[in-house]
């Protein structure tokens, strides 16, 4: 199965009730076709209340086939699941943990640093700026280190 085909076929339902689960959900939407799977994503758990599991008020549902997944949409998109309105549309791929090229230095770019990085000693780097030196300057720089210090005595 192809990532852009499994993506059309994977519904999400958000605005579920606490006491909606994983049988209700496949209930309610297994009218508009075969269900391959149905996921109710887990919340975060509560250290007081260890045994108590919640999930996070949505839901993933995957159908066989994409005009399926469109009819569950077009039938359920806000309509009410036990007193709550539900709010029914494709499912959007996760985003990834690792931010787009739009975030990235630009010197981490291959290409910009064959355009624009020079070798070292080309680009006038610290061996380029002394030898680049005026003989004045360099003169200049030996009096003042030769000079005794003011404090000393």
């Amino acid at each position: 199965m192809e990532e852009g085909t499994k993506g059309k076929k994977t519904i999400f339902i958000g605005g579920i009730g606490d006491d909606v689960d994983e049988t209700v959900i496949y209930e309610h939407f297994a009218a508009f076709g075969d269900i391959i799977e149905v996921q109710l994503p887990p919340a975060p758990a509560n250290p007081s209340k260890p045994t108590e599991i919640k999930h996070r008020g949505f839901a993933f549902v995957t159908y066989s086939s994409p005009t399926d997944a469109q009819d569950a949409i077009d039938n359920m998109d806000l309509n009410e699941l036990r007193g709550r309105v539900l709010k029914v549309n494709q499912a959007k791929p996760m985003k990834s943990l690792q931010p787009p090229d739009g975030n990235r230095a630009i010197w981490e770019s291959e290409e910009w640093l064959q355009e624009f990085a020079k070798p070292l000693a080309q680009s006038g780097g610290v061996q380029g700026r002394t030898a680049q030196r005026a003989p004045s300057e360099e003169a200049e720089e030996q009096a003042n280190n030769e000079e005794p210090d003011a404090m000393e005595e």
